[in-house]
Formats: structure tokens, sequence, C-alpha cells
């Protein structure tokens, strides 16, 4: 009960001091501040919510970049592992191709030479060779004596008359040079078609080689690509000829290749002979700071020794003396009064170790001088072993054997096909490796006189084989069944087979002349042995002679 009437007291209490009569009168105006704390508010209320809607657009936005960005992301991510598939296949496909092209390699590079005696397989080659139909032997031998031989008589006498003047002209170049500086110069051997007898288109122009060496205390170290130093794939067949002195260590003192402090000498070199001045090297014909042989150097030495050599004899002879060809050092032109010439080149050559393999400057009348990587990369030339290796053979074929006229032929057929088509990447070297392979694989009575027209045959079939499958490998180069009576150096034996085709592969507009040519060549063969042949009888048998 007294709770209660508190609560009622205090209730009475709460609503008297609450009335408005008890207000005083400067509290009049509240109703305005209401109004403008409204107003206030609902501007408050209006900023905070274009405040919330800016947000609600920076989320937005915010959330629509994030979703872009993990798009990107899987994107990069799916072409990532895209593209690992892609490199594994690719790798995968690469190695399998890789496998397959070294099996064939091993496969073929092991049976190249193993052709002798496979009449299947020379049945088998040949497609473009289908269909074309040689002359019988009568008309052969025809073409052969009144061609060939009827042209070809007089290289006896040519070779022995250049041969005599090339002597003199050496003599003559030796004394004047100094001794003491410059090149030393041997006596010239004579190598190629004219001295192996199968040379038949003119003008004849014998190859003469000159092997020449540095003055003393000097040496040259040899350094081909197959004996253990790196050579490009490029650069096979090519090597480089350092220039050292006597006394060093082939592979070079280890002076050279470590700083020695100031207080420490090296025993076997005095710091004088350890720097050689530029200008010597290059009064030694090496390349600018380098001591590497350098061939367009010695062409120009070449070219100002024989000039000044020819000047100290021309008196003594009745004809002039002149360079036939510009970028060739020995390529000479004898001009007689009567308007008669005769042409010979005169190649400077560098001997490789105790050998008959040289070093060769260039190739006169020859496009693979523009193969050369640089001035001081020297092609190796093989010339002497393939002249005593067919010497060899002959004395075990049968008198009056064809194997030099079946070369003759060829290349007198492919140089009248390239005078109607013009000139191909097909030479009479390609054809001469061709009849070497031959000669080592068939037994000697194959090669029997009656068999000229059989062995034609066979070198133009396995000629086609080899363009089909762009390799004709080196004889001598990786082939380990080089008769050991020649002497052969046994490191190239041990090399591996040298393609003598490899440059065509990636240059297929060459290869596509060499091999078009040959196919017009075979389409014209009769035509072109019929019009060089004087009608005979039928009877006529007689065996073709061999000059």
């Amino acid at each position: 009960m007294p709770v209660g009437l508190f609560r009622v007291c205090l209730l009475v209490i709460t609503a008297i001091v609450n009335h408005p009569l008890f207000f005083p009168k400067e509290n009049g105006t509240v109703p305005e501040n209401t109004e403008e704390i409204i107003q206030k508010m609902k501007e408050r209320e209006e900023s905070l919510r274009l405040e919330q809607l800016r947000l609600e657009q920076e989320i937005a936005d915010q959330e629509a970049t994030q979703k872009v960005l993990e798009k990107a992301a899987v994107l990069v991510e799916e072409s990532k592992e895209e593209k690992v598939r892609w490199d594994m296949w690719t790798a995968l496909s690469m190695v399998i191709f890789l496998l397959i092209e070294l099996w064939r390699q091993d496969f073929q590079e092991g049976n190249w030479q193993d052709i002798g005696g496979e009449e299947d397989d020379m049945a088998v080659l040949g497609k473009a060779f289908k269909g074309v139909t040689l002359p019988d032997k009568a008309v052969l031998a025809s073409f052969y004596e009144k061609r060939i031989l009827g042209t070809t008589g007089d290289m006896a006498r040519m070779r022995e008359m250049v041969e005599g003047f090339a002597d003199d002209l050496l003599e003559a170049l030796r004394s004047v040079c100094n001794r003491d500086a410059d090149m030393e110069v041997e006596d010239c051997m004579g190598v190629g078609s004219m001295y192996e007898n199968w040379r038949v288109r003119k003008p004849f122009v014998c190859d003469l080689i000159v092997p020449f060496a540095p003055p003393e205390p000097y040496c040259f170290r040899c350094q081909t690509w197959c004996s253990g130093d790196s050579f490009p794939p490029d650069e096979q067949g090519y090597g480089t000829i350092k220039v050292c002195r006597a006394d060093e260590d082939a592979t070079g003192c280890i002076c050279d290749k470590t700083k020695l402090g100031e207080d420490m000498l090296c025993l076997l070199h005095s710091q004088i002979s350890s720097t050689r001045p530029s200008s010597e090297m290059e009064d030694l014909l090496c390349f600018k700071n380098t001591q590497y042989l350098d061939a367009d150097q010695v062409m120009k030495w070449f070219q100002i020794a024989v000039t000044k050599a020819w000047n100290r004899i021309s008196h003594k002879y009745e004809f002039d003396l002149s360079f036939s060809l510009l970028d060739s050092p020995g390529a000479l032109k004898i001009k007689f009064k009567s308007g008669k010439s005769i042409a010979f080149n005169l190649t400077p050559v560098v001997q490789y170790e105790n050998s008959d393999v040289y070093f060769i400057s260039h190739f006169p009348w020859s496009s693979l001088e523009a193969d050369i990587p640089s001035s001081t990369h020297w092609f190796l030339t093989f010339a002497v072993y393939e002249r005593r290796f067919i010497q060899l053979v002959s004395k075990t074929l049968p008198a009056n054997a064809c194997h030099v006229s079946c070369l003759q032929i060829l290349s007198f057929l492919h140089g009248k096909q390239c005078s109607l088509t013009g000139p191909s990447g097909l030479t009479n070297y390609h054809l001469k490796t061709v009849l070497l392979h031959l000669l080592q694989a068939r037994p000697s009575q194959d090669w029997a006189p009656e068999k000229l027209e059989a062995r034609l045959q066979d070198m133009l079939k396995f000629l086609e084989k080899c363009l089909h499958e762009k390799k004709l490998y080196h004889f001598f180069i990786g082939n380990g069944k080089v008769p050991a009576e020649l002497g052969f150096p046994i490191i190239f034996q041990r090399a591996e087979p040298l393609n003598l085709f490899r440059p065509f592969v990636l240059r297929r507009d060459i290869y596509r002349k060499m091999v078009d040519t040959f196919h017009e060549m075979l389409r014209n063969m009769s035509a072109l042995i019929n019009e060089y042949t004087v009608h005979i009888p039928l009877a006529h048998t007689n065996g073709i002679r061999k000059e």
C-alpha cells in the first residue's frame, strides 16, 4: 500500500513539473529548432545515403576487377598447362625423330661400302634410269675411239712441257725469295684428271700443287676436324694451320695459360720470345693478331713471288706468262706468239704431318672455295692418294680395262649437258668418287673392256641413288678398307664418313638443278653419243683401247 501511494505521488509531481505553463517564455522557440534539426538530419541522411551508394559502387568495381583477375589467372594457368603438354609432345616427337634418323644413318653408314655383288639392289635403284637405253657396245667403242681418244693424244706432251716450265719457274722463285724470312717452296706435283688420264674436255689444264714451309725456326702445327679439336658440322673436311716456333710444345706451354707473378720466370720461354709482335706474325702470312696461317695472305705472297720469278727468267722464253684468274694465285696462262695458249694451275699447299694429305689454299676452276668458313680454314685434298689408288688398282685389272673409259664417257656427257642447260652442283670430282667406290666394290674381272656398257650403267645407277639420298661419301675419309700399300693416315680412316652432298641439303635450288641436269643427261645420252659417233658396221666388235 505505501508503495502504491508513493508511485501515485511521483506521477502527479512529474505531470505538474512537465506542464507547458511552467516553461519560461524564452523556450518558445523549441518548435523552430526542432525543424532545423530535422532538416539537418535529413541532409545528413542524404549524404550518408550517397556515401553508401559510392561505397557500394566501389565494392562492386573491386569485385568485378577481382573476377577479371581471377579469370585471367585461370586462362594463364590453362595456357601454361597447354604449353607444357605441347612442349612435352614436341620434345617426345623430336626424340623419336632423332632416334629414327640416327638408326637410319648408322645403318647406312655401316653398309655404305657394301655394294659389291648386289645386283638385285642395283636393279631396284634408278627409277629415272628405267626406260633409258644405252647404245650398244659397237657404238660405244666407236664413240670412245673417235671422240675421246682422238682429242686426248696431246696430253702427254702438254704435261711434259708444263712440268718443265713449272720447275724452272719455281727455281727462279726460290732465288728471288729471302731464305731467312720468306716461305720455303718445294718441288711441284701433278694431280687431277690430267695425271690420271681421264680428262676429256678442252681446254686441257694441268693441276700442280706446290708444298711450302715456313722459315726457320718456325714450323706448321696442323689441326683437323677429326683430330679431337672442336669443329662445327659445317667445317668438317677443313683444318687450321698454326705457325709456331720449332722449340715450342705442340700443346703450348703453361706460361701462356696462367699469369705468372712479376718475380717468376718461365724456364722454357723468356719474356722476349713469349710475346711476338703482330708484324712478325703477319710477315709469316698469318691472320691479323693470330698465329693461324691466312689463305688470302698466302695468295698475295704467291702471286708476288711468281711475278718476280717470271721477270727473272722471261728473257729465256719466246712466250708471255699471265694470271688467267684474278682470284686464283696460281692460275697461269702461257701465250705463244702464234695465238695458241696453255693454261695450268700452280697451287700452294701445306703438307699434313708426314703424309701426302695436303691443306689447299683454294680450289682452281671450282666453286668450292665459296664454302670455306674463313680464310684461316683450309680444305684437305687427298688427290695424291687418289692418283696412287687408281694406279694400284689398274695393275690388278684386265688389259685395256674399261674403268677409265667409263669415267671419261660420263665426264664428257655431263660436260655437254652443262653446256646446254648451264652448270650444276654436280662436278667431275663427284663422278670420280663414284668410280673409286665401284673400283673397290667390284671384282677385277668385272672391268674387262667388253663390259663397258654394264659398268657405265652401274655408275649411273649408283650416282642416281646418291642423288636421291643426298649422300655421296668421300672415298678415303671413314673408309677402313683402304689398301695398306697406300700408307694412308689411320686418323682419317677412323673418322666419321664425310658426305660430299651435305652442302646441297640446305640449298634446295642447287640440289634441284643438279637432279634436273642429271635426268636431262640420261634422256639425251643416246642422242649425244650418236651425234659424235661415226656409223660403223654391226660386225665391228673391236675392244676399247685404254689411253
